[in-house]
């Protein structure tokens, strides 16, 4: 029996191993039958074959970071933005729960406009039209009060990407004002807040090695996240990191996988990024042991300034609009859509 399946079957009855032995599992970046599998079989003893529907509403582009991957980052003075009016976003909503979904993704840069004020004002307006449904925000880094006060207005789940847990690549990837330990405070209030939280990195992205994977993986593993965002780095043309690659689609798959294990209970989103990379991307990711997918929701006319990378897919299966496409997906894939709210199933 090779190190791999070893280690696989380790991973699926202790769900942790050691650093050594999980580079080693790392470093191979081919599909790996016996850790897709096993990933899948995780997932269905928790989960069944439900994928998750998340409506996603992108609701401004303005953002007053400067991260050195990021397409709508602050410094970019060819960014087209925009934002929605309360209304547009309310209207969203609308459609959304027409569609059948009942859980909302409100994702923005980190825009100045937005105050806890008018935050609140958006999500009590949501959660008081729609009492049956599950607002989650992606605002960004704020203050502790901020966050309390969001969630006192009904917001229940917050994601935010802790990107880097390596303070070394964390500064490679940020200006010098933007500090891990802030990011992963706020991670840690939110958690005690109450919130159900989501955590989570790129893969392949610059100056990144398998040892910052592993960071990564710790520290998920101290923050015991919800959900858990994966998805490969895909290069922009108008930042600083323009001229590296994108990252791996099956280092990618292959860590999604991993995290199934390492976290059985937590929510995998198979990402936008990994459908723009690869025409099967989203489908290759369930198999990998993600549950949740994200259509869209905003308004057609700005879903394709909300450009955090190049070539952004945001048609076909990506539209909430086209629902019944997304679900063929996912039963060809060997799954079916569920539009409830989908809590994360935690043990007893």
């Amino acid at each position: 029996m090779t190190l791999s399946k070893e280690t696989i079957k380790q991973l699926y009855h202790t769900h942790g191993i050691s650093n050594d032995i999980l580079l080693a599992l790392l470093a191979t970046d081919t599909w790996d039958e016996e850790l897709f599998a096993y990933a899948d079989r995780v997932r269905r003893e928790i989960y069944g074959d439900a994928v998750y529907v998340r409506g996603l509403i992108e609701f401004s582009n303005y953002c007053k970071n400067d991260c050195y991957y990021c397409g709508i980052r602050a410094g970019n003075c060819k960014a087209v933005r925009y934002r929605l009016t309360k209304q547009e976003i309310l209207d969203c909503c609308r459609e959304g729960y027409r569609l059948g979904m009942r859980t909302f993704v409100l994702q923005s840069g980190e825009d100045a406009y937005f105050t806890d004020e008018r935050i609140c004002d958006i999500v009590s307006s949501i959660h008081s039209r729609y009492p049956d449904c599950a607002i989650t925000l992606s605002v960004g880094e704020k203050s502790r009060e901020s966050y309390l006060a969001y969630h006192q207005a009904g917001a229940r789940r917050y994601l935010l990407r802790h990107e880097a847990a390596s303070d070394a690549l964390y500064a490679k990837l940020h200006p010098e004002q933007m500090q891990l330990a802030r990011r992963k405070q706020c991670l840690q209030d939110l958690k005690e807040i109450g919130y159900q939280v989501g955590a989570g990195f790129m893969v392949g992205a610059p100056y990144q090695t398998l040892s910052d994977i592993v960071s990564d993986l710790r520290f998920l593993q101290t923050l015991d996240p919800d959900m858990i965002g994966i998805g490969p780095y895909i290069t922009h043309n108008d930042t600083p990191f323009s001229g590296f690659e994108s990252g791996s689609l099956s280092l990618t798959l292959r860590i999604l996988a991993i995290v199934r294990l390492m976290f059985p209970h937590a929510l995998l989103p198979a990402t936008t990024a990994l459908a723009t990379i690869s025409p099967d991307g989203r489908e290759r990711g369930l198999k990998a042991g993600a549950n949740v997918v994200m259509p869209n929701l905003s308004p057609l006319g700005v879903r394709q300034l909300y450009n955090l990378y190049e070539n952004k897919n945001c048609t076909g299966a990506e539209s909430a609009q086209c629902s019944d496409t997304l679900c063929m997906l996912i039963e060809k894939a060997g799954y079916h859509a569920v539009t409830d709210i989908g809590d994360v199933k935690r043990p007893l």
